[in-house]
């Protein structure tokens, strides 16, 4: 079992910046590539972008690109989201999930999940 947990969420104004981590525990983390996912009320879960096992391969929404940086750092079992730019669409639970695949893109299975934190963009 992998144990995810989010953090870093909250209140910013639109334009504002915010940066997400998600902290995993439990089995090695060693190995998984890491997706970020958002769900806004009334809508259904949209990915938001994936980083591999060695960060070497990037992937992005179209929604985000441009605006939405992804990093990890293993030796600290942390990835992170770093959100600049953010606009009311932007609002949304965010979650990250792990996957034992190498190209952690929509269609990969997720593995392990964590709780999500809010994020909320004040216009």
């Amino acid at each position: 079992q992998v144990q995810l947990v989010e953090s870093g969420g909250g209140l910013v104004q639109a334009g504002g910046s915010l940066r997400l981590s998600c902290a995993a525990s439990g089995r090695t983390f060693s190995g998984y590539s890491m997706g970020w996912f958002r769900q806004a009320p009334g809508k259904e879960r949209e990915f938001v972008g994936g980083i591999s096992w060695t960060g070497g391969w990037l992937y992005y929404a179209d929604s985000v690109k441009g605006r939405f940086t992804i990093s990890r750092d293993n030796a600290k079992n942390t990835v992170y989201l770093q959100m600049n730019s953010l606009n009311s669409e932007d609002t949304a639970v965010y979650y990250c999930a792990a996957t034992i695949g190498t190209t952690p893109g929509p269609g990969a299975r997720y593995n392990y999940w964590g709780q999500g934190t809010q994020v909320t963009v004040s216009s």
